[in-house]
């Protein structure tokens, strides 16, 4: 197939993690017969150095017209002053509403080679796979916001719109998956998180097949760290889903290891690591790269529905943790150049194993 990716290398070790993962997606397209068309923008704090915007005009129009994109992070201590009028994160936030991607897809699991960098014992992290799905474009972090000397507001609102679609987005994916939803609110204060679970409870009733369960999210912080194993899917709105999800990534060891897909109504999506710019090691080439390159993966299966190349892109990925090299973040010592060096010999192994058994069974046949 044919395909147009934008990539958005952004700050710090973004470029470095992004060139990783275009070297996977050029390596998936001369092994599988695709055509992928990829260009790159700038977006983030090197877009307010060369453009005097975190979201240029040019950029946001080739994000538009791509059949993907793939970012790699924004910010830094060079843009960090909350104080700012343009900063880094705003050319993220005004991507995501600009594209309409409104579901955050954070995939979880822990890889048992990698079970003693997790925090937890590893009988807690024995069968931990979980699907996050986060609202992405509403909220406290897109609603008004106000200060004064001595006051400040930052609105938080949602429509019965805005959840139903999430909502929709999670029981869908979980019938993928266990069959079960764990909805997360704080609806025994917030006004808006009693619309949520209202809505939420709507919507399952269209799910029957899925088993729907409530949790506040201050019970929810605790439970993931004491039950992880138990979570199917978990759908929540955006600021909980962002601190949720970062809580979460400590089970996996790092927070290198882990990708996210940003999704809205059509097949283009933002696919991103979900790690940040990590400027004290930018420009070494110690990165881990397998977030961004599992990011390509999931660019692969949802955006261009290669789920056979996403599939083996994951199994050269998991060959790598459990065989090495690793990356500092990992225990190791290897650069971000040989980890990809080692994932491209590994899809390269997939693929010659894939064409031998078809040629094989043309012969047969």
């Amino acid at each position: 197939m044919k395909a147009r990716i934008v990539t958005l290398p952004g700050d710090g070790i973004g470029p470095e993690v992004t060139a990783a993962a275009v070297a996977v997606l050029n390596a998936v397209a001369a092994h599988y017969e695709h055509a992928f068309a990829v260009e790159e923008h700038p977006i983030g704090g090197i877009a307010i150095d060369t453009t005097g915007e975190p979201l240029p005009a040019t950029t946001l129009a080739a994000c538009q017209s791509a059949d993907a994109v793939l970012l790699g992070a924004v910010g830094g201590p060079k843009w960090s002053d909350p104080a700012a009028k343009v900063r880094p994160e705003q050319g993220l936030l005004a991507l995501r509403a600009a594209l309409g991607v409104y579901a955050n897809l954070r995939p979880l699991s822990v890889h048992p080679a990698l079970a003693a960098l997790s925090p937890l014992k590893d009988e807690k992290l024995k069968d931990v796979d979980v699907l996050f799905v986060r609202e992405l474009t509403g909220g406290a972090y897109f609603g008004t916001k106000t200060r004064s000397a001595d006051a400040a507001t930052d609105e938080c609102r949602y429509t019965v719109a805005e959840i139903e679609r999430v909502a929709r987005r999670a029981f869908a994916l979980a019938r993928g998956r266990r069959k079960h939803v764990t909805s997360v609110d704080k609806a025994n204060v917030l006004e808006t998180s009693r619309l949520w679970r209202a809505t939420v409870m709507r919507v399952a009733a269209d799910y029957p097949d899925v088993t729907l369960e409530h949790q506040l999210v201050d019970s929810m912080a605790m439970l993931l760290l004491t039950q992880p194993a138990r979570y199917d899917v978990v759908v929540t709105e955006n600021l909980f889903g962002d601190i949720l999800t970062d809580e979460a990534a400590a089970l996996a060891g790092s927070l290198g290891l882990l990708p996210s897909a940003s999704l809205g109504e059509g097949n283009c999506g933002l696919y991103e690591p979900i790690h940040g710019s990590a400027p004290d090691i930018a420009g070494q080439g110690l990165a881990n790269p397998l977030g961004a390159i599992l990011s390509a993966a999931l660019l692969l299966r949802h955006s261009l529905g290669l789920e056979g190349e996403a599939q083996a892109v994951e199994a050269a990925v998991a060959q790598v943790v459990e065989h090495g090299p690793r990356t500092r973040d990992l225990g190791g010592t290897a650069g971000t150049d040989a980890v990809l060096q080692a994932v491209l010999t590994a899809l390269e192994d997939h693929a010659t194993t894939r064409r031998a058994f078809f040629s094989g069974a043309r012969a047969c046949g």
